[in-house]
């Protein structure tokens, strides 16, 4: 009973996150939505921001395991990173109170040292996932390619968040697939010494 009260006090959390666009939430209005008492809360937690870490957790957890199912199940460097920018754009990921949980973590990054360390883990995985495949098809260009990609991304969970448009995920995923192939295309044809001509089957999707 104690994984599934931490897990409903972790998603409520993610929710009044999303429902307020803030951190300003009270644990009480955590507690209530999850179904269980503030004392509770606070004890399996020990606070708000504790709750929100856990959330954090949560979400990057459940992006990393969308990354390892999407990997799996394909082969080619050009296929696998179509599935890492695919697994940050499934209905799991890409929806309104986890980007809203997102944005708010970046705020508490700025004040919590273990946020600001969850996110940079973050970080250096995403951006080492697409190098490892890039760096097979685009040699020395790897890394900064990797960067573009990885501001693109997160630039689109932005405009999602503050509701610019009405992108949805399948659109998302597109335009960063999009970004990838010009990126490859564009290094390719500087013919650094470093890129193999690599040439793959991409399966589809």
């Amino acid at each position: 009973m104690e994984p599934i009260r931490r897990a409903a006090l972790v998603e409520a959390a993610i929710v009044e996150i999303g429902n307020t666009g803030s951190l300003e939430v009270t644990v009480s209005q955590i507690a209530k939505r999850a179904g269980v008492s503030s004392a509770l809360a606070h004890h399996y937690f020990g606070g708000k921001e504790q709750i929100f870490l856990g959330a954090m957790r949560f979400t990057l957890s459940a992006y990393g395991a969308e990354v390892r199912k999407g990997l799996a199940s394909v082969e080619g460097h050009r296929n696998r990173l179509d599935a890492i920018v695919r697994a940050g754009f499934t209905p799991t990921n890409f929806r309104r109170e986890v980007i809203a949980a997102w944005l708010n973590f970046y705020v508490l990054a700025q004040s919590s040292n273990e946020a600001l360390r969850l996110l940079t883990v973050y970080q250096r995985r995403l951006k080492s996932n697409l190098v490892h495949d890039l760096r097979p098809l685009v040699g020395a260009d790897a890394r900064d390619i990797a960067a573009r990609i990885a501001g693109l991304i997160d630039g689109l969970y932005l405009h999602h968040a503050l509701r610019s448009d009405g992108t949805t995920n399948d659109e998302a995923e597109a335009q960063v697939r999009a970004a990838l192939e010009t990126e490859i295309a564009a290094a390719r044809a500087t013919n650094s010494p470093q890129a193999a001509p690599v040439a793959e089957v991409r399966t589809s999707r």
